[in-house]
Protein backbone atom coordinates (compact mmCIF):
# COMPACT_ATOMS: atom_id res chain seq x y z
CA UNK A 1 0.00 0.00 0.00
CA UNK A 2 3.23 2.27 0.85
CA UNK A 3 4.23 1.91 -2.76
CA UNK A 4 1.21 2.45 -4.27
CA UNK A 5 1.29 5.85 -2.27
CA UNK A 6 4.38 7.05 -3.28
CA UNK A 7 3.78 6.29 -6.89
CA UNK A 8 0.19 8.14 -6.76
CA UNK A 9 2.61 10.91 -4.85
CA UNK A 10 4.83 10.95 -7.63
CA UNK A 11 2.80 11.14 -10.31
CA UNK A 12 1.11 14.21 -9.28
CA UNK A 13 4.00 15.22 -8.76
CA UNK A 14 5.30 15.10 -12.19
CA UNK A 15 1.91 16.38 -13.64
CA UNK A 16 2.44 19.86 -11.40
CA UNK A 17 5.77 19.96 -12.72
CA UNK A 18 4.63 19.07 -16.04
CA UNK A 19 2.05 21.88 -16.31
CA UNK A 20 4.30 24.46 -13.99
CA UNK A 21 6.94 23.87 -17.11
CA UNK A 22 4.15 24.51 -19.91
CA UNK A 23 3.20 27.73 -18.19
CA UNK A 24 6.51 29.15 -17.86
CA UNK A 25 7.02 28.00 -21.35
CA UNK A 26 4.04 29.72 -22.84
CA UNK A 27 5.06 32.95 -20.86
CA UNK A 28 8.78 32.79 -22.31
CA UNK A 29 6.74 32.06 -26.14
CA UNK A 30 5.29 35.39 -25.56
CA UNK A 31 7.96 37.46 -24.21
CA UNK A 32 6.57 37.97 -21.09
CA UNK A 33 10.48 37.09 -19.53
CA UNK A 34 11.89 40.20 -21.61
CA UNK A 35 10.41 42.74 -18.67
CA UNK A 36 9.71 39.85 -15.97
CA UNK A 37 11.71 37.28 -14.01
CA UNK A 38 10.08 34.83 -11.30
CA UNK A 39 12.10 36.13 -8.30
CA UNK A 40 13.63 39.45 -9.14
CA UNK A 41 12.66 42.85 -11.00
CA UNK A 42 13.44 43.50 -14.17
CA UNK A 43 11.26 45.73 -16.21
CA UNK A 44 8.01 44.63 -14.42
CA UNK A 45 7.66 43.28 -10.86
CA UNK A 46 8.73 39.72 -10.11
CA UNK A 47 6.08 36.95 -10.52
CA UNK A 48 6.79 36.15 -7.08
CA UNK A 49 6.46 39.97 -5.59
CA UNK A 50 2.71 39.74 -7.75
CA UNK A 51 1.43 36.37 -6.71
CA UNK A 52 2.24 38.31 -3.18
CA UNK A 53 0.62 41.25 -3.71
CA UNK A 54 -2.62 39.31 -5.18
CA UNK A 55 -2.96 36.53 -2.79
CA UNK A 56 -6.54 36.12 -1.89
CA UNK A 57 -7.45 38.11 -4.11
CA UNK A 58 -10.62 36.43 -6.07
CA UNK A 59 -10.75 38.70 -8.77
CA UNK A 60 -7.33 38.57 -9.28
CA UNK A 61 -7.12 36.45 -12.49
CA UNK A 62 -9.78 37.92 -14.33
CA UNK A 63 -8.29 41.97 -13.59
CA UNK A 64 -4.67 40.44 -14.33
CA UNK A 65 -6.04 38.65 -17.70
CA UNK A 66 -7.71 42.18 -18.69
CA UNK A 67 -4.32 43.96 -17.90
CA UNK A 68 -2.33 41.13 -19.64
CA UNK A 69 -3.94 41.79 -22.99
CA UNK A 70 -4.60 45.76 -22.53
CA UNK A 71 -1.83 46.74 -20.78
CA UNK A 72 -1.56 48.50 -18.08
CA UNK A 73 0.20 51.36 -15.89
CA UNK A 74 0.94 53.17 -12.58
CA UNK A 75 0.56 49.61 -10.18
CA UNK A 76 4.23 49.03 -10.48
CA UNK A 77 6.02 52.13 -11.02
CA UNK A 78 5.94 54.50 -14.07
CA UNK A 79 6.64 52.06 -16.18
CA UNK A 80 3.60 51.22 -18.65
CA UNK A 81 3.23 47.24 -19.98
CA UNK A 82 2.09 47.26 -23.27
CA UNK A 83 -0.61 45.07 -24.62
CA UNK A 84 0.38 41.75 -25.01
CA UNK A 85 -0.64 39.37 -28.70
CA UNK A 86 -2.55 36.70 -26.46
CA UNK A 87 -5.74 34.90 -25.62
CA UNK A 88 -8.07 34.97 -23.50
CA UNK A 89 -7.45 31.34 -22.27
CA UNK A 90 -3.08 31.93 -22.82
CA UNK A 91 -3.92 35.49 -20.72
CA UNK A 92 -5.44 32.99 -18.18
CA UNK A 93 -3.19 30.71 -17.77
CA UNK A 94 -0.13 32.93 -17.50
CA UNK A 95 -1.41 34.67 -14.69
CA UNK A 96 -2.88 31.66 -13.11
CA UNK A 97 0.72 30.65 -13.40
CA UNK A 98 2.39 33.57 -12.50
CA UNK A 99 -0.26 33.34 -8.85
CA UNK A 100 0.92 30.39 -8.20
CA UNK A 101 4.61 31.32 -7.87
CA UNK A 102 5.76 31.67 -4.57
Amino acid sequence: MKSVYVALMAAAGIVAAGQAHADEALAKAKNCMSCHAIDKKLVGPSYHDVAAKYKGDKAAVATLAAKVKAGGKGVWGPIPMPPNNVTDDEAKKLVTWVLSQK
